[in-house]
């Protein structure tokens, strides 16, 4: 569609959009900063047009990327199904990917660091459900070690276990220890780390390390 410019009209719907007519015919639509390099009686290829589209359903994609950020951090799987669903093409994905990575926008390494963070803080979890969550999200084994890494599970397990003790105490020893025991394997804890958790939870005050640890 290569030919003249004879039209850089606004949209009436859309004033930061410009439509741009190329010998009187409709030939795409850019916003107003991208239209400011193009004028009247300009000619353009049909590369400079696919060029310019190209640049256009750059700048789209990348917008939508910073308002899908703006609810939270994302993985770089979760902002490419997010594009996809968006019906980007798989070159614009991927430069809008690159482009986000470059401003520190997407880091998957970062991500993992946080999310365990945050659920250390609200809804302790061991590593075995850390690990399956950030999978869930995308994150490579690397990225996935270094995020759980240095985690304690048994503090992690007993500060789960502290909302739940109160009732728990009133319970008879075995029914104590299948509530505690079925609450903590759901959250990814190991059979160890519940055994020593219980007989903390249990019997308070006891000494339940090997004196030949010390």
């Amino acid at each position: 569609m290569a030919g003249i410019i004879t039209d850089l009209a606004q949209q009436k719907n859309n004033k930061k959009r410009i439509n741009v007519f190329v010998d009187n015919i409709f030939a795409l639509a850019l916003n107003v900063q991208q239209a400011q390099s193009l004028k009247k009686g300009q000619h353009l290829s049909d590369e400079e047009i696919a060029g310019l589209k190209q640049q256009d359903n750059l700048e789209k994609s990348y917008n939508l990327s910073l308002n899908y950020l703006s609810y939270r951090a994302r993985t770089e799987q979760e902002m490419r199904q997010y594009l996809q669903k968006k019906d980007a093409a798989a070159p614009v994905i991927e430069a809008t990917l690159a482009k986000l990575k470059s401003y520190g926008y997407l880091n998957d390494g970062q991500f993992g660091k946080l999310w365990v963070e945050s659920r250390t803080r609200s809804n302790p979890k061991g590593k075995r459900a850390l690990r399956y969550e950030l999978r869930q999200k995308g994150l490579a084994s690397a990225a996935i070690e270094r995020a759980v890494a240095g985690l304690n599970e048994e503090d992690l397990a007993w500060q789960a276990i502290q909302k739940k003790l109160n009732h728990w105490q009133r319970l008879d020893e075995m029914t104590f220890r299948k509530k505690l025991t079925a609450y903590l394997t759901r959250r990814g804890f190991n059979y160890q780390t519940i055994s020593v958790v219980f007989e903390k939870a249990r019997h308070p005050g006891k000494d339940f390390y090997d004196d030949d640890e010390y």
